[in-house]
């Protein structure tokens, strides 16, 4: 007898008004439209206003995936939260979330894993769905990045935007998640790293002053273990499930840099139509990016097909999940 699958039966999104496009950043930094979507494919990003917070864009989602699944939220067993910039140190952005969207039944924690945290969140909350422990889990990826962003660094500052992305799984007899390659190497704090603001480096005016508990970046090496990260798990999901090119019907990478998504289709051998991607006027909002570009697509999507996502973080982080999708995305988005 096969054990019931977690399936996403609803996806929803939430990114900011406000832009901040490349003619903005122009005038910021030493940079230009042209240089910055030469080398990213990025041509504006989200902000989200001061003082609203990770909370405001996860009851925005949270609250839209309830009314698309016609689910009450008292009926939420679990929420998950996948960011790096949640409201507080503590408590976590989930249990506001919950709070906000009157999920007064469920309880829920975050996971830290930048980029790669909504691969994380997903797989970990498929656990609960899989072993009958909870019928209805909420997996939220975003942050709020600019509030975290050096807006002195043009090498930083043109790449991140804000937004939030939310999944809703239950349980499926034939759809949902099948099987997933989660990574992580500590050396990578040497490459992607906020340096202060932890208990390692508490922050001070010292350490305001120097900046460092905003994020640092070596773009170059950080480039090169995206690029073998997110292609060598992809290989490797896809190998033990005997899936070819053909069978994929939907690549889902990261949103980091669009250099970064040509090359690992490239080295997949496929063709950017099967892959999704909305970094232009996104830029990369970092947990979030995973599932905006779910909800983006959604109206494309159809039960049986099979999506595998991936992603690379600061940490480092990575991996790839593969799962079958569960509904007719043109029904409900």
């Amino acid at each position: 007898m096969s054990k019931q699958k977690a399936a996403i039966t609803a996806v929803a999104g939430f990114v900011p008004e406000d832009k901040l496009t490349n003619f903005d950043l122009e005038k910021m930094v030493e940079t230009s439209d042209e240089w910055i979507y030469s080398r990213t494919g990025i041509r504006e990003r989200r902000i989200l206003k001061k003082g609203l917070g990770l909370s405001y864009m996860g009851e925005k989602a949270v609250s839209k995936l309830l009314e698309k699944s016609g689910t009450d939220p008292k009926e939420v067993d679990l929420i998950i939260c996948a960011t790096i910039t949640g409201d507080y140190v503590f408590p976590d952005s989930a249990n506001q979330i919950a709070l906000k969207v009157g999920a007064t039944n469920a309880f829920g924690f975050d996971i830290s894993a930048a980029c790669s945290g909504f691969l994380y969140a997903l797989h970990t909350g498929s656990k609960f769905i899989e072993t009958g422990t909870y019928k209805k889990v909420i997996i939220v990826g975003g942050d709020v990045m600019s509030s975290i962003i050096d807006y002195t660094d043009r090498t930083t500052c043109v790449i991140f935007g804000d937004g939030l992305g939310a999944v809703l799984l239950e349980a499926h007899d034939d759809y949902g998640i099948i099987d997933a390659e989660l990574k992580a190497d500590g050396s990578g704090v040497d490459f992607l790293v906020a340096r202060a603001g932890g208990s390692r480096k508490p922050t001070s005016q010292e350490t305001l002053d120097s900046r460092e508990h905003l994020v640092y970046q070596n773009g170059g090496p950080v480039f090169k273990r995206a690029v073998q990260g997110m292609s060598s798990t992809v290989k490797e999901v896809m190998g033990r499930n005997g899936l070819t090119n053909d069978d994929v019907t939907w690549v889902v990478p990261h949103q980091a840099n669009m250099r970064i998504i040509n090359t690992v289709a490239s080295q997949l051998d496929f063709p950017l139509e099967k892959v999704m991607n909305n970094i232009e006027l996104l830029g990369n909002t970092t947990a979030g990016t995973l599932p905006l570009c779910i909800n983006e697509y959604e109206s494309q999507l159809r039960p049986g097909d099979k999506i595998i996502l991936t992603a690379f973080g600061g940490g480092f982080t990575w991996g790839s999940i593969y799962l079958t999708w569960a509904y007719d995305g043109s029904l409900q988005s």
